[in-house]
C-alpha cells in the first residue's frame, strides 16, 4: 500500500516531534501515552515507534 499525502505528513511530524505523529494516526490512546514516554527515554526510541504506529496500516 503506498503512503499517502496524510501519511507523509504524519512520517514528517513523527520526526520532528513523535507523539505529535502518533496523536495524528491514532489520537488519545494508549499508543500516544507509550510514544511519549518513548520519547521521554530516549529521542530515537520515540520515533521508531511512532513510525511503526503509523505504518502499521
Amino acid at each position: 500500500m503506498p503512503a499517502t499525502k496524510s501519511d507523509i505528513i504524519k512520517i514528517i511530524a513523527a520526526i520532528i516531534l513523535p507523539p505529535l505523529g502518533v496523536f495524528l494516526e491514532v489520537g488519545f490512546s494508549l499508543d500516544l501515552l507509550i510514544n511519549i514516554i518513548l520519547t521521554c527515554l530516549g529521542y530515537i526510541p520515540g520515533i521508531l515507534h511512532a513510525l511503526w504506529v503509523i505504518l502499521r496500516n
